[in-house]
């Protein structure tokens, strides 16, 4: 096959996974933003000791939109350059999600916020794996 028949190809994957990638960061988002501020009136103080400051609930838009593009740009590329994109994608983005469950464990924080923020990391990657996997398909 060409480069420009594979670039042709790989075109119409690139713009699904892209626009795929923006609905579920919007998705995201809002879960985890309405998810902490739940959390939030439920008691959770969301204070980090380390810092000693409480996360605001706008921290979880700003980092869940910023975390998941990150997630966009990498299923891009995989899409792009990967011979089996949507296979690689859920294992680098499984992984990455069971590393990012280890600092709400180790910051010193209560066990309810730890364990919202745990959640909210769950929900977040539930929201955005498998649509962009199902995406790079």
């Amino acid at each position: 096959m060409s480069r420009a028949a594979v670039a042709q190809a790989v075109r119409p994957r690139l713009g699904r996974v892209a626009l795929t990638g923006i609905v579920a960061t919007v998705v995201a988002a809002a879960v985890t933003t309405a998810g902490g501020a739940l959390a939030k009136a439920a008691g959770v103080d969301f204070e980090i000791p380390d810092g000693g400051e409480s996360i605001p609930v706008a921290g979880f838009t700003s980092v869940t939109t910023m975390l998941s593009l990150a997630g966009v740009a990498m299923a891009l590329g995989l899409a792009r350059w990967s011979p089996r994109p949507a296979a690689w994608f859920v294992r680098v983005a499984v992984t990455l999600t069971a590393v990012s469950l280890v600092p709400p464990l180790v910051v010193g924080a209560s066990a309810a916020t730890a364990l919202a923020l745990i959640a909210l990391h769950l929900v977040a990657a539930a929201v955005m794996i498998p649509a962009l996997a199902r995406a790079l398909r």
